[in-house]
Formats: structure tokens, C-alpha cells, sequence
């Protein structure tokens, strides 16, 4: 039996849902389920296979590459109210995790199967707006990312990273 409260707050998190076809709804609703990973744990592993679309509810994950020598190189993070770039990419291409993500705190996610997914991004706009939009803004994110980290001098970098508040 699925957890009402759990839904209703995934429904106020993410209230694209609201604007589902009532048929829609009731799929998404029906399909849904609620991981919980505790603080360190993986959400997903490099090269592993995506089996659901992830929508934080609380907590944060960290998405990074790990060279061969052991360094992590952070890509970006996940909050309440947000989607994995990643995930997405990996929904629509078929392909598998580029990177990996780890919890950095307890994570409440809710996970739509990518039947699911699928048949939303077929038949349901608003769906698929939602998810486009989402992974337009995510994208140009990850290409603000890349244009600090290789355009700005280092030293400029620093700066900026002493003078954001602490999280």
C-alpha cells in the first residue's frame, strides 16, 4: 500500500505533477516509490544501468568521476525539489551512468520506473515539457561549470569559493 503523505509531498515538491492528465496522475501515482539512502550511500554507480527517473525529495547527492589515481572530481550536487541530469540523459539515450552518485546526507527520492518515464514522455506534455526544460536548465549548469573551471584563473576561482556562504 503506497504511503499517501509520501505522495502528497512528492505531489507539493514537484507540482508539474498537478498539471498531469488525471490518467497520468494516476500511473505516476500507482509506480512510484520512495528509496531512502542513508548518508553515504550509492544512488548510482558508474556504468551501471538506469532503471528509474529520480526526483529529490530531501537530502542531497553528490554526482562525481573518480580518476584512476583516487581523485574525485565533483560534476554537481542534487537538492530538494531537483532531477539528475545524468539520469535523464541516461533515460532518453539508453545508455548507462557516465558517473556516480553518492547520498552526502539522508535522501528521500522518488523514483519513477522507466516504463513509467517512458510512456509519460509519449503521452503526457506536461511530462515532457517538465523534463526538457528541467534538462535544459541542468545542462546549462554543467556548461557554466565547465566555462569557470576552464576560462576563469584559479586564483579568481578561490575567491569566489571563500566568499560563497557556507551550506
Amino acid at each position: 500500500m503506497m504511503d499517501a503523505h509520501k505522495v502528497e509531498h512528492w505531489v507539493d515538491r514537484f507540482p508539474l505533477l498537478q498539471a498531469l492528465s488525471p490518467a497520468h496522475l494516476q500511473l505516476a501515482r500507482g509506480t512510484v516509490q520512495f528509496p531512502v539512502l542513508e548518508a553515504g550511500a550509492t544512488a548510482y554507480e558508474l556504468d551501471g544501468e538506469c532503471a528509474n527517473y529520480l526526483m529529490c525529495l530531501e537530502g542531497r547527492t553528490r554526482i562525481f568521476r573518480m580518476s584512476e589515481g583516487g581523485r574525485e572530481v565533483l560534476i554537481y550536487k542534487v537538492g530538494p525539489g531537483g532531477t539528475c541530469a545524468l539520469t535523464t540523459q541516461c533515460l532518453l539515450s539508453g545508455g548507462t551512468f557516465p558517473a556516480q552518485s553518492v547520498a552526502e546526507e539522508r535522501t528521500e527520492l522518488a523514483a519513477l520506473p522507466v516504463s513509467t518515464f517512458q510512456h509519460l514522455m509519449g503521452d503526457s506534455s506536461a511530462f515532457r515539457s517538465f523534463v526538457m526544460d528541467d534538462y535544459t536548465r541542468l545542462m546549462s549548469g554543467l556548461f557554466t561549470l565547465i566555462d569557470e573551471v576552464a576560462f576563469a584563473p584559479l586564483k579568481q576561482r578561490l575567491a569566489q569559493r571563500l566568499l560563497e556562504p557556507v551550506r
